[in-house]
């Protein structure tokens, strides 16, 4: 979720969702290599970036918010805690055993710790010697090859807070159906094993009646929801949530402030459009109004066409999405 799950977008989603069905949030993934480099933390450490009003609503919500990080050498994981730990933001930390992109796994870090066990092992110790803070691991079910019950139980060794699985190999990148029989191994042997730590499954999750019924069919005790998002950022509400066009253009405003408030020209303008489909589809003429934010360059020209969009929909007619899979779901 690199570039995704910024202060920005963590604070538009948890605006629209049910405390009690969202728990927790996580960072982007930080490199523990950026954090301890002295020139390149400055830049590196904005991923841990927490505005104020975001943290207001963690703290009203009883939300957790947890910093990822990444890398590959336990001294550095060590230090990268001890900081984190320092800046007083955090509720845990999250180390990325998952991430499959081939720039980050040639290094023996993300996913390819999964064929360095002890090593995986040695950046867990470190990093919980050095931090008051729970640590958890988010990892997957194999690097070429399915080894769901060899690995996690080498990570069950570490007594981590938490283990989210995410049910694919890094072979298969994101592709095939997540396979929730093999997340559902990784629950049995921590049953088996006595271990007290949280097993979250990940993969293929749409909604929130689905990640119900993954935790009652799969044993998991939680979900995380990762690309879901991106179709259906209202998501994460208990109670079914019927989503006008109005609601859709307020939000979008909402993001497209607080990220130009928050970043401004420091970041990349053009980051904020993989947002956009999020909120233009389902209605009338919603292809031609992505090509148009598509080609925006820069914030006011986006707003523009957000005022445009609203004066265009307004004899139209009433267009009404639902936060659950669809409306049948929804009256059920």
């Amino acid at each position: 979720m690199e570039d995704v799950t910024d202060t920005v977008f963590r604070e538009v989603v948890l605006s629209v969702s049910d405390p009690a069905a969202l728990n927790v949030v996580f960072t982007e993934f930080t490199s523990t290599d950026g954090l301890c480099h002295e020139k390149g933390r400055a830049k590196v450490i904005e991923r841990l970036l927490v505005n104020a009003s975001e943290l207001s609503l963690l703290k009203s919500r009883n939300t957790k918010l947890v910093a990822q990080i990444w890398g590959s050498e336990p001294e550095k994981f060590r230090q990268s805690a001890k900081l984190i730990s320092e800046m007083q933001l955090f509720d845990g930390i999250d180390i990325n055993m998952g991430c499959p992109v081939k720039k980050v796994v040639k290094n023996k870090s993300c996913a390819n710790l999964i064929n360095y066990p002890e090593l995986a092992k040695e950046i867990i110790y470190a990093t919980a010697e050095s931090t008051p803070l729970p640590v958890s691991v988010k990892t997957r079910i194999g690097f070429s090859r399915i080894t769901t019950e060899e690995w996690i139980s080498h990570l069950l060794e570490t007594a981590p807070k938490a283990i989210t699985i995410h049910g694919r190999t890094r072979k298969m990148m994101s592709n095939g159906p997540a396979l929730w029989d093999e997340i559902a191994k990784a629950v049995s042997l921590r049953n088996q094993s006595g271990s007290s730590a949280v097993m979250i499954g990940n993969g293929d999750v749409t909604s929130y009646s689905d990640a119900l019924s993954r935790i009652q069919q799969y044993g998991v005790d939680g979900v995380m929801v990762g690309t879901g998002v991106f179709k259906n950022p209202w998501m994460f509400n208990s109670e079914p949530v019927e989503i006008t066009f109005q609601h859709r253009i307020e939000l979008m405003n909402r993001h497209i402030m607080l990220y130009r408030n928050t970043w401004g020209k420091h970041k990349d303008y053009n980051v904020l459009k993989r947002f956009f489909k999020i909120y233009l589809s389902g209605f009338s003429d919603a292809a031609h109004w992505r090509d148009a934010f598509m080609r925006a360059g820069n914030y006011e020209e986006a707003l523009v066409l957000l005022g445009e969009l609203g004066e265009s929909q307004k004899n139209s007619a009433p267009s009404t999405f639902y936060a659950t899979k669809n409306k049948a779901e929804a009256e059920s």
